[in-house]
């Protein structure tokens, strides 16, 4: 299957995408990933990336595009993938198509992750990371560690990363309202979205997605 995965920030993409990834059997290519391999080999895309990035601009989209066509032309993703933060407008989603259509294939699917807006600043705004091991994440509501502002596992201080204060949480998201949002319609017109909950338990979630897959697949 060959499918887009696309949510607001805090939907659990990520998360979905790993486990989705692995019960269809088909590589989770997220923009990410893609950024990091480049950048890391040393490739001509990566050192475009790096020199905008360096410069605190965006990364044009031409160099994205570049860098997902390139990963989805590996050996592993011939029969299938998971697109994770590809494509991120509609430009991208274009130039998407053109790549499919040249291959002579097909996106499946757009899979997309509702949460409500309140939830979505809940769930990033609660977080709390360990000062002394990055690996150690709290969160006030969900997760909450015994002591307040201690780890649990290693009694390091507990702080807000900037990127998850509330202000910056709604950034985000209006972000995401004007770039991202509109390549739902853009696909929906292409009869390939499938919207869920991304409510409740990981595992609920994955089981509602897989279901909503097959459906749509059958």
């Amino acid at each position: 299957m060959r499918i887009v995965l696309v949510g607001p920030p805090g939907a659990g993409k990520g998360t979905q995408a790993a486990y989705l990834a692995k019960n269809l059997s088909i590589p989770h290519i997220s923009t990410g990933d893609l950024f990091r391999a480049n950048i890391s080999q040393g490739t001509d895309l990566g050192k475009q990336a790096r020199a905008y990035m360096d410069a605190g601009q965006l990364v044009p989209d031409e160099v994205t595009i570049g860098m997902a066509k390139d990963r989805m032309a590996q050996s592993d993703a011939v029969n299938g993938f998971l697109l994770d933060g590809f494509p991120r407008n509609v430009g991208q989603a274009e130039a998407l198509d053109v790549m499919l259509k040249d291959e002579g294939v097909k996106l499946d699917a757009v899979l997309d992750l509702e949460v409500p807006e309140e939830e979505v600043v809940k769930r990033i705004a609660g977080r709390r990371i360990c000062r002394s091991d990055s690996a150690h994440v709290f969160h006030v509501t969900y997760n909450p560690p015994k002591t307040e502002g201690v780890c649990d596992a290693c009694g390091g201080e507990l702080y807000q990363r900037d990127d998850d204060s509330e202000e910056t949480v709604r950034t985000r998201l209006e972000v995401y309202h004007t770039q991202t949002e509109p390549i739902i319609d853009y696909y929906r017109a292409q009869g390939l979205v499938v919207t869920i909950s991304a409510l409740g338990k990981v595992t609920e979630v994955t089981a509602r997605a897989m279901e909503a897959l097959k459906s749509d697949e059958g």
